[in-house]
């Protein structure tokens, strides 16, 4: 089964677009949770074919890499937990846990809110960073 590329060179301006048109809509995450928008996934495989829809739902739930958007008021204040300060920040692609976080939802396009502690790293370039089937 080939592997689904989830970020297209594009991306970066489709969620600029995005952000602008959804606005204030988004939510602002508080304590120490972490508002991510997740990538559009490719809806045609490099071969070309027209992925079903039910393959795009797993592609798009099974997310591992988002952008962070916003950055709750405790989200990484813990410095037991985090003594070299914060993992992340907004405008960084980050690798997190497949699943996690609150999925929701704002005008089509799909966002989670995860905790601090998800993280598990940022990542430079997402272009072709793909959970492995």
């Amino acid at each position: 089964m080939a592997q689904a590329k989830l970020v297209e060179d594009h991306d970066e301006e489709d969620y600029k677009a995005i952000l602008k048109s959804i606005g204030d809509k988004l939510p602002d995450p508080r304590g120490w949770k972490i508002l991510i928008a997740l990538p559009r996934v490719r809806e045609r495989t490099d071969g070309g074919i027209i992925k079903p829809e039910e393959v795009l739902q797993y592609e798009t739930v099974g997310s591992i890499i988002g952008l962070v958007l916003k950055v709750g008021d405790l989200a990484y204040k813990d410095g037991k937990k985090f003594p070299t300060g914060p993992w992340c920040e907004p405008g960084d692609y980050v690798l997190m846990r497949t699943y996690s976080g609150t999925r929701i939802s704002v005008k089509g396009q799909e966002f989670r809110m995860i905790n601090d502690d998800t993280v598990e790293a940022v990542v430079s370039d997402p272009r072709g960073v793909v959970k492995v089937l």
